[in-house]
């Protein structure tokens, strides 16, 4: 008897605890990891020490796997699709993934698919962030690089114009955001695999400190049956207009005149979701596995 093999790129806390979640299913793991100390790369028998933005590492690599997946989202997507042309399964694949690798193609999509979303914009310079200030009501606005950020990084909180002028100084594109004034930020967890079968986790509400997740409340409490509805037909609707297979968290705004909003999006499984590990029948992280080998969902 053979078992399936699923390339996990990227060796952090994700990784080790998605690991964890096939081994009762007799899933073998292959992980591509930065260095011999990241936290999964300590307890995955079979580990690549390489550089995921290297094409040639990444082919080598992805030899002998069934599929290949992620714990972050900054793999170039061009390398994808060279994988694809390999014929190796990648899930989420390059089409869905860029949305979780940049803002303004997300937030064009969602446009697109009309998603709520805050009020935004791509800018050119302070000056333009300035004169988005002043459609949106004026300052104070966020300015977001539009790839690279995470946990707060790539992330500005902007009072003045002369507050602007930072967020252009690495040269990238950056996205303008009106500030929402919300009660909470509460977190949709979807799981979808590739012939469209889905399952979606309890809203909950997810409390930052400095940008970072520190407190998860499952389920998010005295959130109404329809907000919450709301919120879960939402992420499932986004994870099938995108084409997403694995786990989706949409990061959501609630706002005091009881509106959800869509912050961010992460393809992958997410620490909003950890609580699973203990709270659900079926894991978000053993969800994953199973979505990426189109097993039957928990």
């Amino acid at each position: 008897m053979t078992f399936p093999v699923v390339g996990m790129v990227g060796g952090g806390q994700l990784a080790r605890m998605t690991h964890e979640a096939g081994i009762p299913l007799g899933i073998k793991f292959k992980l591509l990891s930065d260095t011999p100390q990241d936290s999964a790369a300590q307890v995955v028998s079979d580990v690549v020490i390489g550089d995921y933005r290297d094409l040639d590492t990444l082919r080598a690599f992805a030899r002998g796997c069934d599929v290949i997946t992620f714990d972050h989202e900054h793999v170039p997507t061009e390398h994808l699709r060279a994988l694809e042309a390999d014929g190796i399964p990648v899930r989420p694949g390059p089409d869905a993934l860029v949305h979780a690798q940049d803002k303004g193609v997300m937030r064009a999509k969602l446009d697109e698919i009309g998603a709520p979303s805050p009020r935004h914009r791509i800018v050119a310079d302070p000056a333009d962030a300035a004169a988005f200030a002043a459609e949106v009501g004026g300052f104070p606005v966020i300015l977001k690089t539009v790839r690279g950020g995470y946990d707060g990084k790539g992330v500005w909180f902007v009072r003045t114009p002369e507050d602007a002028e930072a967020p252009f100084k690495a040269g990238v594109p950056v996205l303008a955001e009106e500030k929402v004034d919300f009660v909470r930020e509460l977190a949709a967890n979807v799981v979808r695999s590739p012939h469209g079968q889905a399952v979606a986790y309890p809203v909950v509400e997810s409390i930052q400190v400095d940008g970072v997740c520190d407190t998860v409340i499952a389920p998010a409490p005295n959130l109404s049956e329809e907000l919450a509805g709301e919120a879960q037909a939402l992420a499932l609707r986004i994870a099938r207009e995108l084409g997403v297979t694995g786990h989706l968290a949409v990061e959501l705004f609630e706002t005091a005149d009881g509106r959800i909003l869509v912050n961010e999006l992460a393809m992958r499984p997410h620490n909003s979701g950890h609580w699973t590990q203990d709270g659900a029948v079926t894991s978000q992280f053993a969800n994953h596995v199973r979505a990426v080998l189109d097993l039957p969902l928990g």
